[in-house]
């Protein structure tokens, strides 16, 4: 296979005790891909240190945001995103952004890119501040659209919980990206540009949920309008499960068995076999995670 990277950051103790699980996780259930490095970017050294972390291919580089986002959510993502484009040896066609509450149940051959495609994406959950293919633009996808430098996209995807046809806007739990695009650092300097923007920011973005979904918002429209839609590969829905919004997945989406899935998200429900009385676990993933129960 290619060479493949998984990124994650680290910004708190209870994210690196998610994070070692995540490690693990990949490393116990990766398959071809059990032994790809791990990229932990420490976000704050100081209250949560992660030199522990190291060794078995894992890398912890300390991550100093800059001052004009280091306090808006998911900066921290975002800049650790585009210094790993900036770092990744040339042989490199996948980096993986994977969020710390995740968690690797099968091979996630699909996040290795190869040369068939830049980028690997699901569609998001739940709509949230996407915008439906029938509504007019709002000022927020407005302004993010005119700061890429289009008026609109024609792209559309159906959000997984929710089934809404939106304007293109992918999860951001897990993806893969091709680091020769240089789009990370393009996303990085559009979200800098846009925290910036004291006027989107007191009016279109005022509210916290469009400001926490900032960061997601930019990285939909800028995979949809610098990418061929050919080389953008939409993932099946065992990846990035949203176990966090288990009961709400219509009947015929929802999952039955964990074992069935590639990776899943979590949030704030607990991994103990013991309480996900919701949906099945086989062995040996049911004795694994029970082994791996400080993640709650």
């Amino acid at each position: 296979m290619s060479q493949t990277i998984f990124l994650t950051t680290v910004r708190s103790i209870k994210g690196k005790a998610c994070a070692r699980i995540l490690i693990d996780s990949l490393r116990a259930f990766g398959g071809a891909l059990c032994d790809a490095p791990v990229w932990v970017f420490e976000a704050n050294a100081q209250n949560a240190p992660c030199a522990d972390l190291a060794g078995n291919g894992v890398r912890v580089i300390p991550l100093n945001v800059p001052e004009g986002v280091r306090d808006y959510i998911f900066g921290d993502k975002v800049y650790a995103c585009a210094q790993a484009e900036a770092i990744a040896p040339p042989d490199t066609q996948s980096l993986v952004w994977i969020d710390p509450i995740c968690v690797v149940v099968s091979p996630p051959v699909l996040f290795d890119l190869g040369a068939a495609f830049d980028a690997a994406v699901r569609p998001v959950h739940v709509r949230n501040v996407g915008l439906r293919t029938t509504d007019p633009l709002d000022e927020f996808w407005k302004t993010i659209y005119a700061t890429i430098g289009v008026n609109d996209i024609a792209s559309t995807v159906e959000s997984f919980v929710d089934e809404q046809r939106l304007r293109a806007y992918f999860n951001s739990h897990a993806f893969a990206i091709n680091p020769k695009r240089n789009l990370m650092r393009r996303w990085f300097m559009l979200f800098e540009q846009l925290v910036g923007n004291q006027k989107f920011q007191t009016r279109a973005c005022a509210d916290e949920r469009h400001q926490v979904f900032l960061f997601q918002a930019i990285w939909s429209a800028l995979i949809a309008t610098s990418l061929d839609p050919e080389r953008i590969h939409i993932l099946p829905p065992t990846y990035n499960y949203p176990y966090n919004l288990h009961a709400r997945v219509p009947a015929e989406r929802r999952a039955h068995a964990l074992n069935d899935l590639i990776c899943f998200t979590y949030e704030e429900r607990s991994i103990h076999p013991n309480e996900m009385t919701d949906i099945e676990i086989r062995e040996p993933l049911k004795a694994w995670l029970a082994a791996h129960q400080e993640a709650k």
